[in-house]
């Protein structure tokens, strides 16, 4: 059942004590609700009681992030008005649980709402899109296939940082929308090429539209990409139990450590920001960038250790690449 963001206050029934049917929060582009339904099927298949997709209702939020079109998300606010609306739909008890790209999400969330799930992890990486007429490159060099002065279409400082820092001739102009809408303005030419998440395409069973994948050596991901997450209110004790149970430890600790590299780095909206954390053979292994956002600067760490510390981790090398960074970078 799919419901809009203003509906539904019908009875609800309560089988085994708990409300049905479950409002689930999510935002309404095709992304967004290929990830709200697939983490709607994973939680059917965990729970026999959730054993059909009509105990779920759907409330499609429209969000500030998805009504601000012709401007970069950092020069009116940052990712958190991707969430905006949807905390406070969750805080009024208008829905249950909201399903969110945890890299979306603000590292420091309102009184009341909590991360209760993350989800396990798509492939993190970047991609490469490409117009027609452009040769896909070597993975190992990317940006080689763009000609001087080449138009590339990104809505990320941190995309542009790096390519910039790369390929200093090139312009970036800013571009929004949903995955279909960026895919289509390259198509129809209005830029050479593009960068979106792997993820994403992924997820939408686009991945073919991606010329080359972005080796997170050349280009560090987002912290949170390709992970979804699960808010909750904090008192529903009920369904935090729940989703604590479907949720991937793996995601769980690399998600810890990339967002307490955020929280360490506390840097405004228009800082340039990578985390990107990796266990290897048990150990967790975290990558993060600072740059400015025309790449003239670009930083880049790691740090190792326990998955138990994931966290410290994360604060730990957001406070060593925070101590070399010239001032400058974290200016709001």
């Amino acid at each position: 059942m799919r419901s809009t963001y203003s509906l539904s206050h019908e009875p609800r029934v309560k089988p085994h004590g708990r409300a049905l049917p479950l409002r689930v929060g999510t935002r309404g582009s095709p992304l967004a609700l290929a990830q709200t339904r697939a983490f709607q099927r994973q939680l059917s298949r965990f729970c026999p009681v959730l054993d059909s997709m009509s105990v779920f209702e759907e409330h499609v939020i429209t969000t500030s992030g998805d009504r601000i079109q012709d401007k970069r998300l950092a020069e009116v606010g940052g990712k958190g008005l991707f969430a905006k609306e949807i905390h406070e739909a969750l805080q009024d008890g208008r829905i249950d649980f909201a399903v969110h790209s945890l890299k979306d999400l603000e590292t420091e969330l309102p009184p009341g709402i909590v991360l209760a799930c993350t989800l396990r992890r798509e492939d993190a990486r970047d991609v490469l899109i490409l117009r027609d007429g452009l040769e896909a490159p070597d993975p190992d060099a990317p940006f080689a296939a763009l000609p001087p002065r080449a138009i590339l279409g990104s809505a990320s400082v941190r995309r542009q940082a790096q390519l910039l820092h790369a390929r200093p001739d090139l312009t970036v102009r800013t571009i929004r929308g949903n995955v279909q809408t960026r895919l289509g303005r390259v198509r129809a030419g209005a830029f050479d090429g593009s960068l979106l998440a792997l993820a994403g395409l992924r997820r939408l069973g686009l991945a073919g539209e991606a010329a080359v994948i972005i080796p997170p050596e050349i280009m560090v991901p987002a912290a949170g990409q390709g992970i979804v997450g699960v808010t909750v209110r904090a008192d529903d004790v009920e369904l935090r139990e729940l989703l604590a149970a479907i949720e991937d430890p793996e995601a769980r600790a690399v998600s810890l450590a990339e967002r307490g590299l955020l929280a360490a780095l506390d840097g405004s909206c228009r800082t340039p920001i990578g985390g990107y954390a990796r266990l290897i053979e048990g150990e967790l292994w975290l990558t993060g960038l600072v740059a400015r956002e025309d790449g003239s600067f670009l930083l880049k760490s790691q740090i190792s250790g326990s998955p138990r510390r994931a966290e410290a981790l994360g604060r730990a090398l957001g406070a060593e690449l925070r101590g070399q960074s010239p001032a400058d970078i974290f200016l709001d």
